[in-house]
């Protein structure tokens, strides 16, 4: 187990798009999935690509050879139904790149499609990839799409009815609970184990802050797979229940955090609840209830509760911006990224002196050019150097400039080498 003093990765680390003063948090809750448990994405979205095209295979689609691609889609893209693309959009909803089916569009059909558009996501149109749970369906979706374009599915089906079946063949495989069991029945081969997360919530606890589970997970499965997560890392016979003040499963966000459903208390351990009125105990589980109860319950206001999750929109947006409640979202996949940002920083510090020097060269290169033209043109008055030489430094200077951009740019960006002396701008 790491030492308290080790410094810890870069890529693990909690990071603030504004002020965050943790004394004057008093409660954090968590969510579960992805977020106090983190899954072997490839391994969960596989079994759920699974079941989602065994299903539509029993409707007679021509699909067998279809396979999962785990790098096709990633979080935070957005489906477009109506014309069946997927896009990345930024922070204006301005369309930045954009894929039809398994293909990217290029640049001309893309500003045919989106010039003039903006993504909301308030329309149906758009469907907004909030958490990992996604990359199944979208895979499975574009495919789809190509297969649709080919004329392989049949009939009179539109982006959007082929989205809408997508979808509710990802709804029966949830309501089957096939995928769930699978997970229980082997956990190794889906969750990857830290023993550093049960430790920082213990320290959490000791520090006073008081601990909440707010997870949409049904109580079977929470309770065997947090055990699974948990109890063997905590000390002596501590569980994971001990570490929770309050835990709600079933919580139903987002309407959790908008809407006043009552909460049942958990009776028996094979499931059996019943209708719970006052203050949420500690020590007990409940399925449902809402924020408000929480924040009654606890004495406590919106912006003293910090929580943690890893669904865009329920965990973070509408906590945020309903509840008020302090918000932080674990984004796992950033960890790959600020890996391979900080490996690039030697070459990164090396692009940055290139670029450097590229200026300076531009600089020199339109101050010869122009007084070449001043002279050629004749105006402006003396220049005080014959055209001859001012072309041989021209043409030097771009040498250099052309140099520079081959050393800049990647391989097949590279300009050709041109030592003549130019006429126009660059």
């Amino acid at each position: 187990m790491r030492g308290i003093m080790e410094k810890v990765e870069h890529s693990r680390g909690v990071f603030c798009n504004r002020t965050l003063n943790l004394n004057a948090i008093r409660a954090i809750g968590y969510d579960m999935d992805y977020t106090l448990i983190h899954y072997r994405m490839a391994e969960w979205e596989n079994r759920a690509y699974t079941y989602m095209k065994e299903n539509l295979e029993a409707r007679g689609w021509p699909i067998q050879e279809l396979s999962f691609d785990p790098g096709l889609v990633m979080r935070g893209l957005i489906i477009d139904k109506e014309n069946g693309n997927v896009v990345k959009a930024n922070r204006f909803g301005y369309v930045k790149r954009a894929y039809h089916g398994t293909g990217p569009l290029d640049f001309e059909t893309q500003r045919r499609f989106y010039q003039r558009e903006q993504v909301d996501l308030s329309s149906p149109r758009w469907s907004f990839m909030n958490t990992l749970f996604s990359i199944s369906e979208a895979c499975l979706y574009m495919q789809l799409v190509d297969l649709l374009d080919a004329g392989r599915l049949g009939g009179s089906m539109g982006y959007m009815d082929l989205h809408r079946m997508v979808s509710h063949s990802m709804d029966v495989a949830h309501m089957e609970g096939r995928l769930k069991m699978d997970v229980i029945a082997d956990p190794d081969l889906f969750v990857d184990l830290d023993e550093e997360m049960p430790l920082a919530l213990f320290d959490q606890k000791k520090a006073g802050k008081k601990l909440l589970l707010i997870t949409n997970s049904e109580w079977t499965y929470t309770a065997p797979m947090l055990s699974y997560v948990f109890d063997r890392f905590l000390p002596g016979k501590l569980t994971w229940k001990e570490l929770f003040d309050i835990v709600i499963v079933g919580a139903r966000k987002p309407d959790f955090f908008s809407q006043s459903a009552p909460a049942f208390e958990l009776v028996t351990d094979e499931g059996l609840f019943k209708e719970h009125r006052g203050p949420l105990a500690t020590g007990k589980i409940y399925v449902a209830g809402n924020a408000g109860l929480v924040e009654q319950s606890l004495d406590l206001r919106g912006d003293e509760i910090l929580y943690v999750g890893d669904h865009i929109f329920s965990d973070v947006n509408i906590s945020k911006n309903i509840s008020r409640w302090r918000t932080a979202l674990v984004i796992r996949e950033l960890e790959d990224e600020i890996a391979a940002d900080e490996g690039f920083k030697t070459e990164q510090e090396n692009l940055a002196r290139m670029m450097r020097t590229k200026e300076e060269l531009e600089s020199v290169y339109s101050e010869l050019r122009l007084k070449l033209q001043r002279i050629r043109k004749r105006y402006g008055g003396p220049i005080g150097q014959p055209a001859k030489e001012l072309e041989s430094e021209v043409t030097r200077v771009h040498r250099q400039l052309t140099d520079v951009d081959a050393q800049i740019g990647p391989p097949w960006h590279r300009p050709p080498r041109n030592c003549s002396t130019p006429t126009g701008g660059r």
